[in-house]
């Protein structure tokens, strides 16, 4: 089967011989991908959630084969090994198949088998590509297929990668909420369809932004349950064929211990081999994530807008010359960056929905994509909240004097006075404050509407800012 070179080896599959680098830990079928799949110029070692998360599918497997006689025990224990190491990052630079690719992911199921393959072999003292030691199909790939490896693995990187987004979030929220207790005093104008509303804390507006975040953290929780059901010992198309009656629940045990997450066997092992669901409905939620944080981000960019001709309610730090001919001109650059990672993540929910639907039968083609929309979406919305935390959101200040007088100017401050002078006294005096450029209390004094003391009263920032008992 295979010839040993200086430089290369000969490996053969069912198209025929093809020559691989000697120090190659990939065979033939990696070759065939790297031929074929030359698409985004991103190889598997991108998302090393999913490499570990395929070595311990294939470590899980092959425990449970070497239980029911399957596979040797030697060769499963040189197996195990090859994935172990694999799971502390070794090897990982073996992964070399595009992360897009035909085939529902075969190519890649293929490349983790060639590797922990060759691993073994060397373990047990042979040369790399003697697969008559240790095969990559008839051992590694025991009792398995692509179809059930491949999303269980997404499945179990994907819940990893996740873990990691909502750290990256709750330290923003808590970033947020720091921000929140420190402007807690300070009184602005809440703004409607961006014309002045009533008086808030900028406090408020900023504990706005941090249960926004808990919001959606919930959301993604709910959603990696969803994801946390697997279909592995479906094999081909659901119905277990070429498996042990024992062995999906014994590769789902092992499975369980690896990787230390709660797994559940589906129920239905046909439905859950062709159905996307739970990746369209993780999607959902990421999409749900880049808008909420695009909204918040726009907020930032219009409350820091100006200095001169804008709101300049409050100061993003500054990151970076802004003009190559401006002098002095700084752009809000951190939510920038951050607006167009959400724009992306919405993209690739587009792609996820579409990759989905175009599933066919008992089986959906198209799952790399989907991995891979969903890796991104996941590993770019996490950078962007670090960078968005570290490089924004704790160097914001406020700009107190300006928001102070901009409540105290403005005609809005009428409507708490809706319950004690009635709503068209209230108008009347916002009109005239408006015309005028007279400032409400003023006005509600010289027509004798209110004394001073009750004006001073109904105008207190934490009266204006909150639920009261009106005492007419």
């Amino acid at each position: 089967m295979v010839k040993q070179h200086s430089e290369h080896r000969v490996e053969k599959d069912l198209l025929g011989e093809k020559k691989i680098p000697a120090e190659a830990y990939w065979g033939v079928h990696t070759s065939r991908a790297l031929d074929n799949y030359q698409i985004t110029g991103f190889p598997l070692y991108n998302a090393p959630e999913l490499i570990n998360a395929l070595a311990a599918v294939k470590w899980a497997a092959t425990k449970a084969n070497a239980d029911l006689d399957a596979v040797p025990h030697d060769l499963a224990k040189a197996i195990t090994q090859a994935c172990k190491e694999i799971r502390t990052g070794k090897l990982h630079d073996q992964f070399v198949v595009d992360v897009i690719q035909g085939g529902a992911g075969t190519s890649t199921n293929m490349n983790a088998n060639e590797v922990i393959a060759n691993r073994a072999i060397e373990i047990l003292g042979g040369k790399k590509g003697d697969y008559k030691m240790v095969h990559p199909i008839e051992h590694v790939n025991a009792s398995q297929s692509t179809n059930d490896v491949y999303p269980t693995a997404v499945k179990i990187g994907l819940i990893n990668a996740i873990s990691g987004l909502l750290v990256a979030m709750e330290e923003l929220k808590e970033a947020f909420g720091e921000k929140s207790f420190e402007f807690r005093k300070i009184l602005k104008i809440g703004r409607t369809q961006l014309q002045d509303a009533v008086p808030m804390t900028l406090g408020q507006e900023f504990a706005t932004f941090s249960v926004m975040l808990g919001e959606d953290m919930a959301r993604l929780r709910e959603a990696t349950s969803l994801i946390s059901e697997i279909n592995l010992g479906a094999t081909a198309i659901g119905t277990g064929i070429n498996t042990d009656p024992e062995y999906a629940s014994r590769a789902r045990h092992y499975l369980e211990e690896i990787t230390q997450l709660g797994l559940v066997t589906a129920a239905d092992l046909v439905e859950a081999t062709q159905d996307t669901g739970s990746f369209v409905q993780l999607s959902g939620v990421l999409k749900r994530v880049a808008v909420k944080l695009s909204k918040m981000c726009n907020d930032l960019r219009l409350l820091s807008s100006g200095p001169q001709a804008g709101l300049n309610e409050i100061n993003l730090p500054p990151r970076a010359a802004g003009s190559s001919i401006m002098p002095g001109k700084v752009n809000p650059v951190i939510p920038e960056v951050v607006n167009q990672v959400a724009f992306e993540v919405i993209g690739n929910d587009v792609t996820v929905t579409m990759a989905a639907e175009a599933g066919q039968l008992q089986l959906n083609a198209f799952e790399p994509i989907i991995a891979w929309s969903l890796f991104k979406s996941i590993y770019h919305l996490t950078a962007a909240c670090k960078t968005l935390t570290k490089n924004c959101v704790l160097g914001i200040t406020a700009n107190e004097s300006l928001l102070r007088q901009r409540v105290e100017e403005s005609a809005s401050l009428a409507t708490s006075l809706n319950p004690y002078i009635g709503y068209d006294q209230a108008s009347e005096i916002a009109k005239t404050a408006l015309k005028t450029g007279r400032k409400v209390s003023e006005l509600v004094l010289e027509k004798g509407l209110l004394s001073e003391q009750q004006l001073s009263e109904i105008l207190r920032p934490e009266v204006l800012t909150r639920p009261r008992r009106i005492k007419l």
